[in-house]
């Protein structure tokens, strides 16, 4: 899969499921509700144990998924997890070396950035997505409306307290796509291996990206 692909699919599907668990079961299990809910994408975030297995399973079994590596924060790890089959590298900051590795590596990155100057400065760097996160504790879609509008070119990614609620609302304000952690793959449905509800909750999220697109009226 290459780095236009892994970028295309992420920008169509719209949304990137984290997956942040406590057991390498446990993240296999959401991996795998969560594509056949409709969404064939997975951030396997460097906090879940044996995250590398993790990827490394995913990429080997389940070759239609796009499964990347999130909380990326060294250039170290950035290299295992390329080692692993990781398709993508998402981190909670902007660091130059790791996106200079991505795009030497023809690999997809998406650094996380707060302030319009991190967001330029990553765009600038080479990053494919820039990650504003946390987006909602720092004014919600409106902070992702206020940083389009003079930055209309750059891809942003709305991460950190997306839900339900709030997904249609950050796609209208201008998020290419959706970082969704827990309001996804609900740890109460991970406990009881409710596949189920996983899936169910996939579907909605793409349902409510698709409506909101339809609601944005192209430019002039």
């Amino acid at each position: 899969m290459t780095r236009e692909e892994v970028r295309a699919g992420i920008a169509g599907f719209g949304i990137i499921p984290a997956v942040r668990l406590s057991s390498t079961e446990e993240a296999l299990f959401a991996a795998e509700a969560v594509s056949t809910g409709g969404i064939p994408i997975v951030e396997v975030t460097m906090t879940v144990p044996n995250a590398l297995r993790v990827i490394t399973e995913l990429t080997r079994n389940r070759p239609e998924m796009i499964v990347g590596a999130g909380t990326v924060i060294d250039l170290e790890t950035a290299r295992a997890c390329l080692d692993a089959g990781a398709r993508f590298l998402t981190s909670p900051g902007f660091d130059p070396a790791i996106v200079e590795y991505g795009v030497k590596h023809d690999v997809v990155t998406i650094p996380g950035a707060l302030t319009p100057s991190e967001v330029l400065n990553s765009w600038k760097a080479g990053a494919d997505f820039v990650k504003i996160f946390p987006c909602s504790q720092i004014g919600g879609p409106n902070y992702i409306r206020a940083l389009k509008n003079p930055l209309p070119q750059i891809p942003l990614i709305a991460a950190g307290g997306v839900n339900q609620q709030t997904a249609g609302d950050f796609i209208i304000a201008g998020a290419s796509a959706l970082g969704i952690g827990a309001a996804l793959v609900q740890p109460h449905a991970i406990e009881h291996r409710d596949r189920d509800r996983i899936r169910e909750l996939a579907r909605r999220f793409e349902h409510i990206v698709a409506e909101a697109r339809k609601l944005i009226r192209p430019k002039d």
